[in-house]
């Protein structure tokens, strides 16, 4: 254990004095809550005579102690009100010793239980008064504390790593952070709602696979012992929900944790979740309108408009979204015309784009390349991009119309890919080569290329429908609807290095 603090010393002290006084600071029994302070301040205003028997509990965040009379600030999971404490009705008679001896030895950060009636002070102010009072839990740690002059907040614990690493200190010092974490759990409950309305059906896929596949990324490796047999974390579950569709199911989806053993940026964490949705006799079109009609549905859950505040910009997911095929966004935004480009000119052309070329990258991750270096940042507004290198769509099914080409899509939005999708590949002749064409790749370095997976193709063999399939990154998603610059910032514990 670390060296105490002087904070830490005296708070254990105190602790001590508690055990003294015959005071348990860490009760087993049920402490009953019948009101939140939430519902206190909406609702007593309005009507003086409710709350006039209640039992709340909450975390000190601030006191004052006045000889005979004690105020608190008390913060419950969703706000904060203040306590009145007076010594002559909590000690009646003459023994005073019990009040000074307790009160004096709580301290901010300790979790308390009050029962009382609500009343407003002479200020104004919604206020329990303390008929009775439980120590439930005493801090040991001092909190860092929020000071607040005149409107302005300042000495705020807003250092992103000591928030990252203490995300609940986090959360009890600025509990404004809780709203982000709401509005995420309201985002995935809607998504989950919308495809259970239409008759989907959520599964689950195994997270330790003998073969990863269903991405281009580098997974994470693990042995397990009885088996004696390398297991990887799935980077994507696409292979087995495709193998679901194969079985007879219609449509599936799962939300799901997935690792990639991969670099960190304030975009990407090794372990973050997706919601991947398969449907029968569909393709990459029907889908498009899916991820616009879903999404906004999203936004309108969460503001009651299809308006998001992002940074600087307002977003609007209302339907319909902007369409670009690749080759179209990058002459756009480039004025060049790279669909007859031969490898040799493409990677000149990359290089003229800042993109930094080397011997692994073929025809179609050097497209890839130029694509996210000269257009992703000038796509603001959600905006489709479809019509991806077959090169760079090993599980897609090819263009019905314009070889080389498959179908396949992306949404950007704020700059950046929120989700992927494809008319997928369920000729079984056609994938084995694309398989073969991949580790090819992985011979010329590539560390990201697909692995052939052969009881995948064997479930082809058999026959799956035509089906469009869709990712999408909850996280990225996350970041988008509740303006955080980081995705650290929408998950509870990201990944950190070690202290």
């Amino acid at each position: 254990m670390a060296q105490l603090s002087e904070q830490e010393v005296i708070r254990r002290q105190k602790l001590q004095d508690f055990i003294d006084l015959g005071i348990d600071c860490y009760p087993a029994a049920l402490y009953e809550v019948n009101v939140t302070s939430e519902e206190i301040l909406e609702n007593f205003p309005k009507d003086n005579n409710l709350y006039q028997d209640i039992s709340f509990a909450g975390r000190i965040m601030s006191q004052r102690i006045m000889g005979a009379v004690a105020f608190f600030v008390l913060q419950d999971a969703v706000g904060k009100i203040q306590i009145y404490a007076k010594r002559d009705e909590l000690c009646p008679g003459e023994d005073k010793t019990l009040y000074n001896s307790v009160f004096k030895r709580l301290d901010i950060g300790d979790i308390i239980g009050v029962k009382g009636f609500v009343f407003t002070t002479q200020t104004g102010a919604t206020c329990i008064h303390v008929k009775e009072f439980t120590i439930l839990c005493k801090s040991l740690k001092p909190l860092p504390i929020v000071k607040e002059k005149e409107g302005e907040v300042y000495d705020a614990f807003q250092d992103p790593e000591l928030r990252y690493r203490q995300r609940y200190v986090d959360l009890i010092v600025n509990p404004q952070v809780k709203d982000t974490f709401i509005k995420r759990t309201k985002l995935v409950n809607t998504m989950r709602n919308f495809l259970n309305e239409k008759g989907y059906l959520e599964v689950e896929t195994p997270i330790l696979q003998p073969l990863y596949g269903g991405a281009a990324a580098r997974p994470f490796k693990t042995h397990h012992n009885k088996l004696d047999m390398t297991l990887y974390l799935r980077i994507a579950n696409e292979l087995y929900l495709k193998r679901l569709i194969v079985g007879g199911f219609d449509g599936v989806y799962e939300f799901s944790k997935d690792f990639r053993n991969e670099g960190m940026s304030r975009f990407h964490n090794p372990e973050f979740t997706q919601m991947e949705l398969y449907v029968a006799y569909k393709d990459y079109e029907w889908m498009m309108n899916l991820v616009e009609e879903m999404v906004e549905r999203v936004a309108l859950e969460l503001y009651g408009t299809t308006q998001v505040q992002v940074g600087e910009n307002i977003i609007d997911f209302k339907r319909p979204w902007k369409r670009y095929t690749m080759y179209g966004a990058i002459e756009h935004f480039t004025g060049v015309d790279i669909s007859n480009m031969d490898e040799n000119e493409m990677a000149a052309f990359a290089k003229k784009c800042g993109v930094q070329v080397d011997k692994t990258m073929g025809r179609g991750k050097l497209i890839d390349e130029i694509f996210g270096e000269t257009c992703e940042a000038h796509l603001i507004q959600p905006t489709f991009i479809y019509d991806y290198p077959i090169e760079t769509s090993p599980l897609t099914k090819k263009h019905r119309s314009i070889s080389n080409l498959t179908e396949r899509f992306e949404a950007v939005c704020n700059g950046k890919e929120i989700c992927n999708a494809y008319s997928e590949l369920n000729d079984p002749i056609d994938q084995r080569k694309r398989f073969e064409e991949q580790l090819e790749l992985g011979k010329r370095g590539d560390e990201e290329s697909m692995v052939l997976d052969e009881d995948f193709l064997r479930s082809l063999e058999y026959g799956m429908p035509p089906t469009a399939g869709l990712g999408i990154g909850i996280d990225r998603l996350s970041m988008i609807m509740t303006n955080s610059n980081s995705i650290q910032d929408v998950l509870f514990f990201p990944q950190m290095r070690p202290e």
